[in-house]
Order: C-alpha cells, then structure tokens, then sequence
C-alpha cells in the first residue's frame, strides 16, 4: 500500500503522526467524515502503516467517556509518508518529511 498510499490515506497518516491519536482528533483535525476516517485507518493498519491499541478501560471510566482506540504510525508508514510528500505535494507532509531526513 505504500505505493498505492491515497490522499485520503496520506491525510490521515499525516494527522497521526502529527500527534493526533484516536479517531476524533483524527476527524476534527482533518474535517473528514467518520465514514472516511475509519475505512482509512482500517486500510492503513493492515497495510501495516499504523498500529492501534486499545486504552485501558479504568481511564475512559474514570474520565466518564468511551474507551479509546489510540494509533500510531509504523516505520513502514513513515516511509510511506515521506512518498506521500513528493506525489501529492503537501506542504505539512514536506515538513515531515525533512524532520524524518534529521
């Protein structure tokens, strides 16, 4: 999926990387649907882009919220950003990609 990374997928990626870790920062710091960013993360995770594990139910509880499913983006998708960066031109992608160059 590296190659074939989408906009969308690139967008998410990126967001996550940037710090955005569960699915409604996800959406609010992109402006995408849930019915957009969910698909992408499943397509990104089995690509093996991201990884996600679930909180512990005691701190979702004690903050009276949902658990929360947290991802975070894998060295295969960091790789797969910084080409993301080139095809689709994104300025912030750029950005990542020349803190990954440090």
């Amino acid at each position: 999926m590296a190659n074939d990374l989408t906009y969308i997928g690139a967008i998410v990626l990126h967001t996550i990387r940037s710090g955005q870790r569960y699915g409604f920062q996800i959406m609010a710091t992109t402006e995408l649907a849930s019915g957009t960013v969910y698909p992408a993360l499943r397509r990104l995770e089995k690509a093996g882009l991201i990884r996600s594990q679930w909180e512990k139910p005691a701190i979702a509880r004690a903050e009276q919220r949902p658990i929360r499913k947290y991802y975070v983006v894998t060295a295969d998708g960091a790789s797969a950003l910084v080409k993301a960066g080139k095809r689709y031109r994104f300025p912030e992608i750029e950005t990542a990609r020349k803190e990954a160059d440090r």
